[in-house]
């Protein structure tokens, strides 16, 4: 409780009194009355990676990006709670994991189990309507449709908020014909492979990129002129693959000289099964040459230059309007993409760092810049804004606020333990139950659907090649992360417990295995 009292205490000294600002003044903006609850933007970008920004020493020239790292909270070693993107936009709303909300699977794709969040889940769009927020969303939103209309939002812009509700999922019927074309050695226009990496005709401006800005641009313009504080969402469909992207983007990197990773295009040896299968038609790589995978991933690098002069044009009509100085800004991304490392593209079931690990930025105007390197979840934006916005909670969360950091860095006291907890459920369908458990040093993943659990010194082996789960010289590290993980699972009360309990049997015993579960 007193952890508790000190923490409102912190999220009230930062964010109800704006005391200075680290932007240059400028004429034309308001300056922020005390008091007065903070306007919010969050920036959300769809499977972006956290290792391509300049600011990260990243190979893509980042200038506005960095600018707002800069001036703002960087977590270096933020993560996403599921690789998959409307689990995790799920965990962003809520702050509540799968198993409470009753999303851990894509809605609306084929498979899916599911339509939509739950309407009973209003999280942050809800709360900051009944706050008296004027709430703004433009673009992807994935988790059914309608939805920010239907908690209360103001200011709608995309497709999905206009589509009707329970629609029939999308089914890559063409997709099936196009894979057997690349089989048989036939490529695209150009050649190239659409599937993977494409020049668009035109330029940015006729780029859907650009229309998200542009409507973007107008919410924020209509929300510089009303009597109330705002939220807003602006949510790219990029840098999702295929990586596609108009001139000078598609060739602004070479694909001669582009630097591939150690883990590049590696044969996966004991690895669990569920990674050898093609779970949706362009997850079949056999087709692939070493250029084509060198062409995704500059295309991937195009499209991230391509989301920063995006951020750049936002960030500028945010001045033009007078809500910078006031504004605080949050750049993140659902969760990774693999670009060839295992020899896997796009996502999957699974959980190494290129997936599991996202970006994650704060710039809240009144707070000193800062790099955390503490691990955080994408659960924990949901209680931060909480605190920000002073929103009226909506039951319990699972992610904790991340102003004590804001405001001191790692050396902040608020108890949590450094370590993140990732969880793969289903997959368009398909049970998985995987949950996974990182520490600075360790990954510890258990996969229930399958008899091969891993375990990786991210120390010596940070690529995650070496799945070390039998190795008996980290039989001590495999304890220890299988009580953390077990630790974690109580505090969230995941329903998974009592399994999880029955198949470490193995790993708790001095033996190093168990009947009830014998380990491949």
């Amino acid at each position: 409780m007193k952890l508790k009292m000190v923490l409102v205490g912190v999220a009230t000294l930062l964010f109800s009194h704006s005391s200075f600002s680290l932007a240059a003044p400028n004429s034309a903006q308001k300056s922020p009355a005390v008091g007065k609850k903070p306007n919010v933007l969050v920036l959300m970008f769809d499977d972006m990676r956290f290792d391509t920004f300049s600011y990260r020493g990243g190979p893509v020239p980042t200038p506005n990006i960095d600018a707002l790292a800069h001036s703002g909270t960087r977590f270096d070693n933020a993560m996403t709670t599921t690789g998959l993107c409307s689990p995790s936009r799920a965990a962003f709303f809520t702050g509540r994991w799968g198993h409470k909300t009753g999303l851990d699977d894509n809605v609306g794709l084929y498979h899916s189990r599911v339509d939509e969040l739950s309407e009973d889940e209003g999280g942050v769009i809800r709360r900051a309507a009944d706050a008296g927020y004027n709430v703004g969303y433009v673009g992807k939103w994935h988790l059914g449709p309608q939805g920010p209309a239907l908690r209360g939002a103001d200011f709608m812009w995309g497709k999905e908020h206009a589509q009707p509700r329970h629609s029939r999922p999308y089914v890559p019927y063409e997709k099936q014909s196009q894979m057997a074309k690349y089989r048989h050695g036939e490529r695209d226009a150009n050649g190239e492979k659409h599937e993977y990496y494409q020049t668009l005709p035109g330029t940015y401006e006729t780029s859907h990129t650009a229309e998200n800005v542009h409507m973007g641009q107008k919410m924020l313009q209509e929300a510089s002129k009303k009597d109330q504080p705002f939220f807003g969402v602006i949510s790219f469909e990029q840098p999702h693959p295929p990586y596609r992207v108009p001139e000078p983007y598609a060739s602004m990197f070479d694909p001669k000289t582009v630097k591939l990773p150690a883990n590049h295009a590696v044969k996966r040896q004991f690895k669990p099964m569920a990674q050898d299968e093609d779970w949706w038609p362009w997850h079949d790589v056999s087709h692939m040459t070493d250029m084509d995978w060198r062409k995704s991933r500059t295309f991937y690098y195009g499209a991230i230059a391509m989301i920063d002069h995006a951020v750049g044009e936002i960030i500028q009509t945010t001045k033009d309007v007078g809500m910078y100085d006031d504004l605080t800004i949050i750049v993140l991304g659902d969760q990774g993409s693999m670009l060839g490392e295992h020899d896997l593209y796009d996502k999957g079931p699974y959980a190494y760092d290129e997936l599991m690990r996202m970006p994650l930025i704060i710039r809240a105007p009144h707070i000193e810049p800062r790099i955390v390197h503490k691990q955080v979840s994408m659960l924990d934006i949901a209680p931060t804004l909480g605190d920000m916005m002073e929103l009226t909670p909506d039951g319990d969360v699972d992610g904790r606020s991340l102003t004590a950091l804001m405001a001191l860095g790692d050396k902040a006291d608020d108890g949590r333990v450094d370590k993140a907890l990732y969880a793969y459920e289903w997959y368009n369908g398909g049970w998985f139950g995987i949950r996974a458990l990182r520490t600075p040093e360790m990954k510890f993943v258990w996969n229930p659907g399958d008899n091969r659990d891993e375990l990786y010194d991210l120390k010596n082996d940070p690529i995650e090649v070496n799945n070390l789960i039998k190795d008996k010289a980290y039989t001590e590290q495999l304890r220890h992360m299988v009580q953390l993980m077990e630790d974690e699972l109580v505090r969230i009360n995941d329903p998974s417990i009592e399994k999880f309990r029955y198949q470490m049997a193995g790993y708790r015993s001095s033996a190093g295995k168990s009947q009830a579960y014998k380990v491949d």
